[in-house]
């Protein structure tokens, strides 16, 4: 090959790659939330699971995106181990597609693709058409690409020192390194095996060669989710670990067969004249039978990965670094909103916890906990300040309308959340002087002090527990308790100058307890705003989502 082999190989592999990341991002904007929720709601089912690992897969063409998203959902909560089992055996059959679409030609009709989707991308102004186009496009540009691919590799045929090179191949160990390494560096099992098929169709390589190539080709595509777990959560790196004991035990199986049976001769017969047809014949009965295979033990895989890498009792939580956010995983709009929702969630459970140590203080039978409403603080004020940033970073991201309204509804909650502690803080200072005997709360300023607490946690609780999206009627309940606290907060601060007047309790009571009265309805007015919120952008705080 000359220089200008050489440059339309890589232009080829840049366009194939390009293509591939227009597919992705194309149907990432197109579904939004929906594509979150589809992999999370759907993978209780481990046939389910299957197909819809499958079919995001085949869409995308890229087995890799589809397993670093899986990685993004189990780092952030919002999928367990067991499910993403099912979602990464969906993920590589749905692969072997790319290859089939190459076997059948379709590149002959890639510029038709390219250029329908380039049309609805500049001409057409709806956002989702838009997307679907991006689709589309990226589509013809990925088969362009891989013509490309197979036209810099015809010269390869003339050259002895390659098909010397080829020859070699026919040891499985050394067909499998050189499958597994060349994947690991392009990252990406779809463009290697596509390489495959260019030069088994250039006839370059024989299929029993190409055989042991493909197996480490799928071996070496759990590089790019290894790479992405690499900051994420243990379980994630689990996620990866399941990924590649797919692979490896596949690989094992299929070299067995290859070296006992006539596989590849009877792959070869199917398809006599077409090597490229024959290669994605084998790389779907790859994939397929490991699946059938292991399906029935998926729950064993994913407790093998937690044997391969357990859990460390003597690993230490960082109370004040967040659960769920990971801007390593940015590139996903749909891991990004999902990962803000739990944090928001996670904040949002510990804003309740605090406001209920405040008012049990009131109990004598409670001991007042001071030290927890202060560490929850802490974590409250830094959780701001990372969902602040988390945020600043996710709008960067091309995005939906929907999305980026849901990201900045997520970011005023986080706001009012943490003036919500504030307030908890002033009123920690102010039970202390109650616990101190710094100031007298007679029986009826602690009554009223409960039913203002009875409000706030009916509040909290309609806004932790229903999704509004379902019950919008729940933000004209909160209106209504608001008010009713404002009322309340009124009246009780009214009666507390009148006995002040009559001199039934001392000034230092009054001005503390009209103090408390302050922050309670303040707390109250950011409830509301969280309701408004929550109404608006159709999202929800329910605990258990």
């Amino acid at each position: 090959m000359d220089i200008k082999g050489f440059l339309t190989l890589f232009g080829g592999l840049a366009l194939f790659l390009y293509g591939m990341k227009m597919m992705s991002d194309g149907l990432e904007a197109a579904a939004g939330d929906r594509l979150q929720l589809i992999l999370e709601k759907l993978t209780s089912n481990r046939i389910v699971g299957v197909l819809v690992g499958a079919g995001i897969t085949a869409v995308i063409q890229s087995s890799s995106a589809t397993t670093v998203m899986v990685v993004g959902f189990v780092n952030a909560g919002m999928m367990t181990l067991k499910q993403a089992v099912w979602i990464i055996m969906g993920a590589n059959i749905g692969t072997t597609v790319t290859g089939l679409l190459i076997a059948l030609d379709i590149g002959a009709i890639a510029p038709l693709f390219a250029f329908i989707g380039v049309v609805l991308i500049t001409f057409i102004k709806k956002e989702k058409v838009q997307d679907i186009g991006e689709i589309i496009a990226g589509l013809g540009i990925l088969f362009i690409g891989m013509d490309m691919m197979g036209a810099a590799m015809l010269p390869l045929r003339e050259s002895p020192s390659f098909i010397a090179l080829m020859t070699t191949v026919e040891n499985p160990l050394l067909g499998i390194l050189i499958g597994l390494v060349f994947t690991a560096v392009i990252q990406s099992s779809s463009a290697s095996i596509g390489i495959l098929q260019a030069l088994a169709a250039s006839g370059l390589i024989p299929l029993h060669s190409a055989a042991f190539i493909l197996f480490g080709q799928n071996i070496g595509t759990c590089i790019t989710a290894f790479l992405a777990s690499l900051s994420a959560n243990r379980n994630a790196k689990r996620t990866t670990i399941v990924h590649l004991l797919f692979n490896v035990i596949g690989t094992v199986i299929f070299v067995l067969l290859c070296l006992a049976t006539p596989l590849i001769s009877i792959i070869g017969r199917l398809t006599p004249d077409n090597p490229m047809a024959q290669i994605a014949n084998l790389h779907i009965l790859f994939n397929v039978t490991t699946t059938l295979i292991l399906l029935p033990f998926g729950v064993k895989l994913a407790e093998l990965a937690m044997v391969i890498l357990p859990v460390h009792n003597d690993e230490k939580e960082d109370l004040l670094k967040p659960l769920y956010l990971d801007d390593q995983h940015l590139g996903s709009v749909a891991i990004a909103t999902a990962q803000l929702k739990k944090e928001i969630v996670h904040m949002f459970e510990i804003v309740r916890r605090n406001v209920d140590y405040i008012f049990e203080a009131l109990d004598p039978k409670v001991r007042f906990q001071k030290e927890k409403i202060e560490r929850n603080e802490a974590k409250i004020n830094a959780l701001n300040i990372e969902i602040t940033d988390f945020v600043a970073k996710a709008c960067t991201l091309e995005m939906s309308a929907a999305d980026s309204i849901k990201i900045n509804s997520y970011f005023k909650i986080s706001n009012d959340l943490e003036r919500i502690d504030d307030h908890v803080m002033n009123l920690k200072e102010y039970m202390e002087f109650y616990l101190n005997k710094e100031v007298d709360f007679d029986e009826e300023i602690q009554a009223q002090l409960k039913e203002l607490y009875l409000l706030l946690k009916e509040c909290l609780m309609k806004l932790g527990e229903e999704s509004f999206f379902d019950y919008e009627d729940k933000y004209e309940l909160i209106e209504r308790d608001e008010q009713k606290m404002d009322d309340l907060t009124f009246y009780y601060r009214e009666k507390q100058v009148n006995d002040l007047r009559n001199k039934q309790c001392s000034a230092k009571t009054v001005v503390t307890y009209s103090e408390m009265l302050t922050d309670i309805e303040r707390m109250s007015d950011h409830l509301l705003n969280i309701a408004q919120e929550c109404n608006g952008s159709r999202i929800s705080l329910k605990i258990d989502d």
